[in-house]
């Protein structure tokens, strides 16, 4: 888990103040947050909040990140403790369906404004361990087709099936190629290819290597037989890979994600080739668009992509750690060329 940025807010207070609130910051930031209760068996209904947020609160009349065209952004607020950690993100049918780092799912209808909808509250029912203990729901990576999802569990390099239904689990799988990830540095961005292979980005560390393991599945990755091949992932520089979906025309739209403690946090979007992918092959994007101070940004970790009236729309969601002193932030965006 990676601890909160400073709130661009106190970057504008007095010099004095600021730097007083720094310091409190920084004590702060050294105490890892207690992660939130373990859910409940059962699913529960809560009642979330959508406060729009401008681009950039110092010129609101911004309006584009490179190749990127932001339609509106919220910040998300909820009356359940449990919301929060959006870890990967699914948006289809005017509704959002978010996966927290807790093994958690929410789903929402997406906002149109302020005001407050209703959450579903779901719980996955079956996971690598007991769900009392955070390690065994530490979901980062999801894909949801028209029967079934997927789930990546970042600490034990899994990838579970569900039936989207009532998410009973249907199989499961520890692949080879996976298993000696580092238990922090598992899988945490997963996409169903148009061919219907599957493409498994790793975390990785955070550390100065050129590349991060990936891996590309010929068929269903939570069946143990599915062939694997191992791939390399090239980093944008100081970043790591943290979500990813298909873009209408079978590229790679990929989340990047930074923290620097001068910076606060960043996002870097990308667009890689998926054709010609083979095993020991390199996924390199190009830049389209980057995310950073003074615009809306937190610890960006959810991507999904849908179409709208022909246009190309890019959804990002922010994981705020359950910490209070971070936003879930959703954002919307028109890809132009």
């Amino acid at each position: 888990m990676i601890l909160g940025g400073f709130p661009e807010q106190i970057w504008r207070s007095r010099p004095k103040r600021a730097a007083f609130l720094l310091l409190a910051f920084l004590v702060l930031a050294t105490v890892v947050p207690a992660p939130p209760a373990p859910a409940p068996a059962g699913p529960a209904t809560a009642m979330l909040r959508f406060v729009p947020v401008p681009l950039d609160a110092g010129d609101p009349s911004r309006r584009r990140l490179g190749a990127l065209l932001y339609l509106g952004g919220w910040e998300l607020s909820s009356d359940s403790p449990r919301f929060g950690g959006i870890s990967a993100l699914h948006v289809e049918g005017g509704e959002a369906i978010a996966l927290s780092d807790a093994g958690t799912l929410f789903r929402f209808a997406l906002p149109a404004g302020r005001g407050a909808e209703r959450v579903r509250i779901v719980p996955l029912p079956e996971g690598p361990g007991p769900a009392t203990r955070k390690s065994n729901r530490d979901t980062e990576a999801m894909v949801i087709g028209a029967a079934s999802l997927w789930v990546g569990f970042e600490r034990h390099n899994m990838i579970w099936r569900y039936r989207r239904a009532d998410l009973a689990a249907t199989a499961s799988a520890r692949p080879e190629p996976m298993r000696r990830w580092r238990a922090n540095s598992g899988p945490e961005a997963m996409v169903r290819l148009a061919d219907g292979r599957f493409l498994v980005l790793g975390e990785g560390l955070n550390d100065r290597h050129a590349t991060s393991d990936a891996v590309l599945f010929d068929g269903d990755p939570a069946l143990a037989g599915t062939p694997a091949f191992p791939l390399r992932y090239r980093r944008v520089p100081g970043y790591r890979a943290t979500d990813a979906d298909v873009l209408p025309d079978g590229r790679l739209l990929i989340l990047n994600r930074r923290f620097a403690w001068l910076e606060g946090w960043s996002a870097v979007v990308t667009i890689a080739e998926t054709r010609g992918l083979r095993a020991g092959g390199t996924i390199a994007g190009r830049e389209v668009a980057a995310l950073g101070q003074p615009v809306s940004v937190d610890n960006m970790e959810g991507l999904s992509v849908t179409v709208e009236h022909g246009r190309t729309i890019v959804w990002i969601a922010s994981d705020d750690n359950f910490f209070p002193l971070q936003r879930t932030l959703l954002l919307k965006f028109a890809l132009t060329p």
